[in-house]
This record gives C-alpha cells, structure tokens and sequence, in this order.
C-alpha cells in the first residue's frame, strides 16, 4: 500500500543545510512571519522581479536553500469572514504541486503558524493536503507501480504529530484505495480481502461473514439488494466486522455502520440516461470506516473502544433482482416496503444499525454512527459538504455540534442538519401493510427532505426508534451523509477525499 512518509525536522538549520532535502516549501499568508531572514529576503527580491509572488505559488532559484529550490505559496484570503483552514489546504497543494513539477522529491513544508483560533491545525491540515493531491490511484499503482511523487516530506513539527499524521494519511490512502477503485477489483470480496490484508497484525479483531444462509438469516435486507449478485462469485456480499479494543479502562464506545455499495446499478429501478457512471464510489462511506479503523490500530488511543460494521454489497440487476413492492423484514424485526430499489444503501445500514444496537445495549457511554454516500439530495442542499442528521439523544449530547466545530478546524466542514416530524411521515406505509417503507418512488435530488428522512427510516428498521430520548435505555445516534464530500472534482471520477476521517477521528479522541 502507498504511503506518504512525514518526518520530523527537528533542527531549522536543515533548510539550510539540507539533509537530503531538495526544496523548501513556505505556506504562509506572509512569509516574513516565519521569522528566517533568508526566506524572507528572496520573496521580497522575487517579488520585485515576479509579480506572481506572494500571489500565486511560485519557485525562486535560491543556492543557499535545501535543494537550491524555494517554493512560496501564500495563503490567501485568510482573514476573509468566510474563511477556513481550507485556505491552507490550497497553499500546500497548490505548492507541494510545484514541488513535483520542478522534480523534487523530498521537499520541506514549512507552514507560518497563525495565531487565529480557526487555524489551530493549520500546519496538520497542510500536510494532510499534501498527501490528498499526492495519492496516485490503486489501479495505476498496480499497473505502473508508481508508488508516490515524494519519498518524504519534512515538517518542522515534534515526533508525535508526525506520528499522528502518518497514522492519518495511512487511514485516509486505504479509505481512498477503496472508494476510489473500479468495482471489479474492489468487488465486495475484493473490497473485504483488502480490509483484512491491511488489519494484518494490526491488533485489531476483524471478521468476515460471507455464507449466504448466514447473510440471508443476519442481514436480511442487506442480502435482499445482493439477491442478484449472489449468482456471480466475484460479486456476493459480505460483512466485515471490525473492533478496536484498548488495554484498560474503557470511558467511551463508538459503533459505526458503513455503506459499502461497490456498484450501484438502481437495481430494477435501474439507473439511466448515463446515471451509473461513477457508482462504483458507492462504498464511500464504508471505505472511510476501514481507514479509521486502520488508523487507531496504529495510533492506540486509550479509553475508547470502537466497532465497526462494514455492509458490502452489488446491487445488481436480473432474474433474482429485489423489486419495489416486496416487504421484507430487517434484522430487527421490523416489515420494510420497498418503495424504490434504488434507495438500497438505508436497506444496507439498517441490518448493520440491528446488529450494533444489540452492542450499544451493554457497552459504556455508546455513540452511534452510520456513515454513507446515501442521497443525491444531500449534494443538491450542501454541495461539497457532509451532512450530519442526528436523533433526540444525540441532539440533546451536542453530537453534530461537537462534529461540526472540529471538521471546520481540521478542514472537514461539515453542515448539520434537523430530523423534524414530517420525516418520520415519510416512512409510513400507505397501505398499513408494511411496518414502514424505505422510500418514495423519485429520486432523492428532488424530493423534499431528500437527505433528512432516510434517517427517520434508519431510525424504525434498525429499532433505534426504541432508544429515543424518554426510552429506559436512550442511545446517541447520528447519521453522515457524505454523498458530496467523499469525492473532490470530477463528480463521477474524482479523486476520494476519505471524508470524514479526520473529523471522525480527532472526534473519537
């Protein structure tokens, strides 16, 4: 697996004397900031040759730097009253960008420090946005074996936030190898093998479960949208189950559901007019668990145990496929109509929410999550942005709230949204025949409360609804949507974001 390699520079006499290093690159909103008269001598000289500095990442000739090579990008707008710590994002990636193209390959980061509060973590979420822009993607990694543009990239920084920082990158590159992988290699078999290849005496406690009568009997509804899929070996579904236990006394339990569709074709309601394009980013949310499951397993953090339930899945189409119409009881024994099989990634979630709500019952102080590319309406009401929609309980606890304010320091905004009354109307059968029913017939894009309402749904097919806040054992449940955020650029082919690892994780601690 690739992986970018922070390390720590301890001494600032290496921008001078090198190391092996072979560029220096500054994101600040003023380079006089950092306090090195040197630097601060050649941006004020190659901006009186260059107008592009200072306005636009640039490289200046600079002999007594590492590498002979300086990098200036600024950071832009930064006290704009709709900034955020994004705007360091861009500096780097638009910098360490440059860095490749002059052909470096260990290039320092020096990022100024900023004294607003909003940018706390500006040189973590810096670096991070190194490693986003220098992923190279699983197939062509395999096909060319080009691993990555860097053999390391140098922070001024202390051992411990590099160490943090790989841990992170290392979650977030098997999250994006993933999501962002065609549906034949990254199969639900594949996507599963992969998992456990990179758990590999990792210490943490991992299964999968992939017999058909187990399935059929454990997660009914999650087998009814692999019901076609079931006839093609490279295609069945499997559920990985994944769990982070620490030595010592447990203060915090957090259970996670992830959405791991490896291709979604609608099923009879069959995506058309070009709509399957980009569908095999579908397990976005599922792929975001695995990685932040593979970084606590390095990290270890102490007091918190984490679960995991991973839905694996091809909603196929053909003879066997699930149709609208059908009633099919969930794990938890509620009757689920099917209003539209396109609506398939709530039917996965519901029977993983079953299983880690027995769990939650006897854990200490559970939270519980699921985390899926789940509507287009989300994208429609938030762009780029992840939706967090939470229950009475977790409302109450400040959960999305909490979330909210830490993605917006590490750069993982996030917006939070409100279950209301009319949501869990929406889940009614008309025909009373049904305990409830997964969905209307139209797309999420255009129906009203398009992202908020599966909640609702989630909520009844799992048995949450049982756990609400007056209940005699309330549970904190949040849902997130990462539909918008899971991928940057290109709807259909862009680059995997591992949203919302970082959040989740810094969230976690």
């Amino acid at each position: 697996m690739a992986q970018i390699n922070y390390v720590s520079v301890n001494d600032p006499q290496a921008i001078f004397e090198g190391e092996g290093w072979d560029a220096v690159v500054v994101v600040a909103t003023d380079v006089s900031t950092l306090g090195i008269d040197e630097i601060t001598l050649l941006a004020g000289h190659g901006a009186n040759i260059d107008h592009r500095v200072g306005r636009s990442a640039t490289m200046l000739l600079a002999p007594g730097l590492a590498g002979g090579r300086l990098i200036i990008s600024p950071v832009l707008n930064s006290g704009d009253d709709y900034a955020d710590v994004r705007v360091y994002s861009d500096a780097a990636r638009a910098g360490i960008n440059l860095a490749k193209q002059a052909g470096a390959k260990k290039p320092l980061l020096l990022v100024a420090s900023n004294s607003e509060q909003q940018y706390q973590h500006a040189m973590q979420v810096a670096a991070l946005a190194v490693g986003q822009e220098s992923w190279v993607a699983l197939e062509r990694r395999e096909a060319s074996g080009d691993v990555s543009d860097f053999e390391a990239i140098g922070l001024l920084a202390s051992d411990d936030q590099c160490q943090a920082l790989n841990a992170i990158e290392a979650g977030r590159i098997l999250a994006r190898d993933l999501c962002g992988t065609e549906p034949e290699r990254m199969s639900a078999p594949a996507f599963a093998q992969y998992c456990l290849d990179a758990y590999q005496d990792s210490g943490l406690k991992v299964s999968v479960v992939e017999d058909r009568d187990v399935l059929e009997r454990d997660y009914p509804l999650l087998s009814a949208v692999g019901r076609s899929s079931f006839a093609v070996a490279r295609h069945q579904p499997r559920v990985v189950k994944v769990e982070y236990c620490p030595e010592g006394e447990i203060n915090a339990t957090y259970l996670f559901a992830g959405k791991g569709v490896v291709y979604d074709t609608g099923g009879a309601d069959i995506k058309i007019a070009g709509g399957m394009a980009g569908m095999s980013r579908d397990k976005g949310g599922a792929a975001a668990v695995a990685g932040l499951m593979r970084t606590l397993s390095i990290l270890k953090p102490k007091g918190v145990r984490v679960v995991a339930e991973l839905g694996l899945v091809r909603n196929s189409i053909g003879s066997e496929a699930f149709v609208t119409d059908e009633i099919i009881t969930s794990h938890a024994g509620v009757s689920v109509r099917i209003g539209n099989t396109d609506a398939e990634g709530r039917l996965v979630l519901a029977d993983l929410l079953s299983h880690l709500r027995a769990k939650a019952q006897t854990a200490v102080a559970p939270q519980m999550f699921s985390v899926a590319t789940l509507t287009g309406h989300v994208v429609r009401a938030y762009g780029g942005y992840t939706a967090l929609v939470e229950n009475s309980v977790a409302r109450q606890q400040g959960v999305a709230d909490k979330m909210q304010s830490i993605g917006e320091h590490w750069g993982e905004p996030a917006e939070v949204s409100r279950l209301r009354k009319e949501d869990f109307s929406k889940i009614v059968d008309p025909s009373d025949a049904a305990d409830c029913i997964s969905s209307n017939n139209g797309p999420s894009s255009v129906t009203a409360r398009g992202h908020q309402y599966p909640a609702a749904f989630l909520l009844k097919a799992s048995g949450l609804d049982q756990h609400a806040l007056h209940s005699a054992q309330p549970i904190a449940y949040t849902h997130i949507d990462i539909a918008g955020s899971a991928t940057e650029g290109d709807p259909l082919y862009g680059k995997p974001t591992a949203a919302p690892l970082v959040g989740l994780f810094n969230y976690i601690l």
